[in-house]
């Protein structure tokens, strides 16, 4: 007797730790049928356990028969091996749950916890990083803008607007998205006439204020007149909104939109999330318009000092300018073509070390004094590069920059040869690049680079001459046209050299567009500067 009630004491024990468990606990026979549901299994899965226990697991819980849950239980009781899963279980749970099934030799033993929470909160990590890897692409791209609702829907809204400002404070819808495929182009028509129809306390126009605004969708409909607008939203039974502004350093920069179907109400870690998405969109787009200003304002400066060139009735010759698609790439590159008191025709390309406005700056400083020195001087490509490496230390400019001059000039015999002398000289630049009348062109290994401007004003340089008969092209330019990130300068020489060969007979202003059309496809890496003359009879 003592026994028997040790043994029921004992019992009593193991359902007080069982019913004090923190998990849910079910226990199943070898046939699947449910004998005891402890209180947090109850809670969890909300039904007495009076329901459940002597009913099949199977007419209980009918997914398990096709989903992750029931094949763990069934390789559990096959294998004798504790399994387990995380997964997530649809309506009416619509939950997430991690389960460990344990063989217990009459049955398995299953405990299982509701990870909903935390599975959304990894979720709502996974969309912050995949926000932020988008931003960390070009959103200056209207493409990658219009992108972003995407990733925002269904993870936190059915539907959603992506609404950006121009530089002219115009509000424009850029990206639209909808989670059910059958109503995207009803959010594409209403994204397309909305913010023409607006009223003035409409959520989207108090978030561009900077309100963050929350609606049932029946105060939206209030507000709108009737018309495509009103009638679009009805067809998207909409439940509520939120108006989220995209908030820049010193203003708002666009607004958010974020709208939920009849039945779903976003919860506060939602509306968190919602409100962090919004930071990044603002600040990424408030990066792309500072480096959009600093941008425009190096190239406008750099521009404001590449001056026409002089023309001549010896020569055609034609510049081109290509600032580098990055801002912070923008700075020093200049060309430059003028004549001598002599009737000589200069013409001149350098690069100042450096890529910002401090170098566009510099080479201005540059430029000018080399044009001031060859202009009153008269003097050839060495003494001028001397002169400018002299001023340059004198000055206390402390700045490095590359340079090639070249200067044509021709004796009345030779003019009436129809030949043009080319004195040129090198201060570590790229050598120039001659195409023969013929289409052929000058051997690369005749050029020599020196010593670059501001390192040694006393450097010995030197000057190399060659006669070129009328007809003859010559092109100086900076490294922007040939230098890749993943190339090195032979290899962008080489293809200089073979589309020059191919452009040969094209016109001067036809070979500079097109050399810098198909060695830098629109997106130099770095400025592109160059000019060019063909030599007349």
């Amino acid at each position: 007797m003592a026994e028997q009630d040790g043994v029921v004491r004992e019992q009593d024990d193991v359902v007080r730790l069982v019913e004090s468990l923190p998990v849910g606990y079910l226990a199943l026979d070898a046939d699947w049928t449910i004998t005891y549901v402890n209180a947090a299994a109850e809670r969890s899965l909300g039904h007495p356990g009076a329901e459940l226990v002597g009913v099949s697991m199977w007419t209980a819980f009918p997914d398990n028969e096709r989903n992750e849950f029931g094949r763990t239980y069934r390789e559990a009781l096959a294998t004798g091996e504790p399994r387990s899963v995380e997964a997530y279980y649809p309506a009416p749970y619509d939950q997430w749950f991690q389960a460990q099934a344990v063989p217990t030799g009459t049955g398995l033993a299953l405990f299982f916890t509701d990870v909903t929470d935390r599975r959304k909160a990894q979720e709502r990590l996974a969309l912050l990083a995949r926000v932020s890897a988008q931003l960390a692409g070009s959103v200056d791209d209207g493409s990658a803008t219009a992108r972003l609702p995407q990733l925002l829907v269904p993870a936190l809204a059915d539907w959603c607007v992506l609404t950006v400002v121009d530089e002219e404070d115009r509000p424009h819808d850029v990206g639209w998205w909808h989670a059910d495929p059958d109503r995207r182009a009803v959010v594409a028509r209403y994204a397309a006439v909305r913010l023409a129809s607006v009223p003035a306390g409409a959520p989207v126009v108090r978030a561009l204020a900077g309100e963050t605004v929350v609606s049932p969708v029946a105060d939206v409909l209030a507000l709108l007149p009737p018309g495509p607008a009103r009638d679009l939203i009805e067809q998207l039974d909409t439940g509520s909104g939120l108006a989220i502004p995209l908030r820049g350093r010193d203003r708002v920069l666009g607004v958010l939109t974020l709208c939920f179907d009849r039945g779903r109400e976003p919860v506060d870690a939602d509306l968190l999330v919602a409100r962090q998405v919004a930071d990044r969109i603002g600040q990424a787009l408030d990066n792309a318009r500072l480096f959009r200003q600093q941008r425009q304002l190096a190239e406008t400066l750099q521009r404001s000092l590449l001056t026409r060139p002089v023309q001549h009735e010896g020569a055609q010759i034609a510049v081109r300018y290509a600032p580098a698609a990055e801002a912070a790439r923008i700075g020093g590159d200049w060309y430059d073509a003028f004549r001598q008191p002599s009737g000589s025709l200069m013409l001149v390309i350098g690069d100042v070390v450096g890529h910002d406005t401090a170098a566009a700056a510099a080479m201005g400083q540059l430029r000018a004094l080399l044009r001031g020195i060859a202009t009153y001087s008269d003097a050839g490509p060495v003494e001028v590069l001397r002169g400018l490496d002299s001023s340059m230390e004198l000055l206390s400019l402390g700045t490095y920059a590359t340079a090639a001059v070249a200067r044509f000039e021709r004796t009345p015999a030779e003019a009436g040869q129809g030949l043009t002398r080319m004195r040129w000289t090198n201060a570590g630049h790229l050598p120039p690049l001659v195409i023969h009348p013929d289409g052929t062109l000058a051997a690369p290994a005749a050029w020599r680079g020196e010593l670059l401007l501001g390192v040694d004003p006393g450097a010995e340089r030197s000057e190399a001459v060659l006669t070129l008969p009328a007809g003859s092209t010559v092109l100086l330019y900076t490294d922007g046209l040939i230098e890749r990130r993943d190339g090195d300068l032979d290899d962008g020489m080489e293809r200089l050299r073979e589309a020059a060969t191919e452009l040969a007979g094209a016109s001067l202003d036809e070979l500079c567009d097109q050399l810098i059309a198909r060695l830098v496809d629109g997106r130099p890496e770095d400025d592109v500067a160059l000019v060019a003359i063909r030599l007349l009879a």
